[in-house]
């Protein structure tokens, strides 16, 4: 199976949407689920970071260090 995924004017949406559903070898899933697993891994290491044991650092240092010029 393969996956796209689709920009649609919000004018058109509901037409397109309505035409794929008419397409018997295509299924529709709206929006996005987080897995527990990931969820789960956050709030560990916001634990972790409030505990003091994870380190921190501002998005523009780590930038900086990501885009070296």
């Amino acid at each position: 199976m393969k996956r796209i995924t689709l920009n649609i004017e919000e004018e058109n949406y509901q037409a397109f949407l309505n035409f794929l559903k008419t397409l018997n070898y295509v299924s529709i899933s709206e929006g996005y689920e987080i897995p527990e697993s990931h969820k789960t891994e956050v709030k560990e290491r916001l634990e972790e970071i409030e505990k003091g044991n994870i380190k921190t650092r501002s998005w523009e240092e780590a930038k900086k260090d990501i885009f070296k010029k």
